[in-house]
């Protein structure tokens, strides 16, 4: 075990753990940022630069400062090591500029783009970015390519963080996308449109911080704050599917089908393409109940969690309201049905 001082507060963590991972042990605010590193995907990191630290003790052993900001998200810890993220100003000012050396390229259509409400960049840009752009050259553009034939790939939105590329990897039995080109050059592609359709594909746009790859049975038919999340499953036949996702609701109809995410914005258990595309109807699925929405999203516009309802807690409930909670699953009656 190591003990690692973040931001001022101590946390004890396993050996071999990233300084990125310690502070999200701690929670809040102070975590990182990060729009390449993904916990399940194996050698996904240090591309963005967005999660970059100031490391003024190295360890116990060595306290002297690492001369340069460190990716938190591949860096492990050291025991003593003490960490400056949010208290630091060098890391303030310098994750403005990699927010800035993000938005060379990127489109800012955030009206037309159905990321909107959900999008890593957008709320990086939001908590650290700056209203102008010293920017003058021309932007890269690219005609947008169906990659398979239930996902679409608008390259100008891409900002290279090869998360796609690692699940397709890591998750599919044969990778047939990758990033083609060098340097300013480099795109992600297939070089044949429509070849990506295996079974697990649909896991690529999940994984993605952007509105690079999108839903195209989704594109374009609601804002997800007019959305409601609700979590749901069902029994997959499909080998390595759980069949645990979240159902996005307008009204009675689901318009689409995600797996579910933590509070990073991670897929732990990936779902198939038959759960997310071809199931939606909600006979197909048993219902859990709403899914948990930061308070800060703006996903949490018109959405309300109901509270757990105890009636051993509450005396005097009356037997109608009772009879009325359990009529409606989202209303859970604590020691009943929990």
């Amino acid at each position: 075990m190591a003990k690692i001082t973040f931001d001022g507060i101590e946390v004890e963590v396993p050996d071999g753990t990233t300084i990125l991972n310690a502070a999200r042990q701690i929670g809040g605010g102070i975590v990182p940022p990060a729009m390449c590193y993904y916990t399940p995907l194996k050698g996904s990191g240090g591309k963005c630069r967005a999660c970059l630290v100031k490391v003024s003790a190295g360890s116990a052993k060595d306290p002297r400062p690492m001369p340069k900001l460190v990716a938190s998200c591949i860096t492990t810890v050291q025991d003593g090591m003490v960490v400056e993220n949010t208290i630091n100003q060098q890391v303030m000012d310098v994750r403005k500029g990699i927010v800035e050396m993000l938005l060379i390229n990127h489109p800012l259509d955030c009206p037309v783009c159905d990321q909107a409400g959900e999008c890593s960049l957008q709320d990086f840009a939001f908590e650290h970015g700056v209203s102008t752009t010293r920017y003058e050259e021309e932007r890269r553009t690219f005609e947008k390519i169906d990659i398979g034939p239930l996902i679409q790939l608008h390259m100008t939105r891409c900002i290279l963080c090869y998360r796609c590329v690692y699940t397709a990897d890591q998750l599919t039995p044969e990778r047939v996308h990758g990033v083609l080109g060098r340097g300013d050059a480099s795109e992600i592609g297939t070089y044949i449109e429509n070849i990506i359709d295996n079974e697990f594909s649909g896991n690529v746009i999940d994984v993605c911080p952007v509105g690079a790859l999108t839903d195209k049975t989704f594109r374009f038919k609601q804002r997800v704050w007019f959305t409601k999340p609700v979590n749901a499953h069902r029994d997959c036949e499909t080998d390595k599917c759980n069949g645990n996702v979240t159902l996005w609701y307008k009204g009675k109809d689901v318009l689409r089908v995600t797996a579910r995410k933590d509070e990073y914005g991670e897929v732990k258990e990936w779902i198939c393409n038959t759960c997310r595309f071809d199931k939606k109807e909600t006979t197909d699925w048993v219902l859990e109940g709403p899914a948990h929405i930061n308070r800060a999203s703006v996903i949490a516009q018109n959405h309300y969690e109901l509270p757990v309802v105890n009636p051993q807690v509450i005396q005097d409930l009356p037997e109608s309201t009772t009879r009325e909670l359990e009529r409606n699953p989202p209303l859970r009656l604590g020691g009943l049905n929990n």
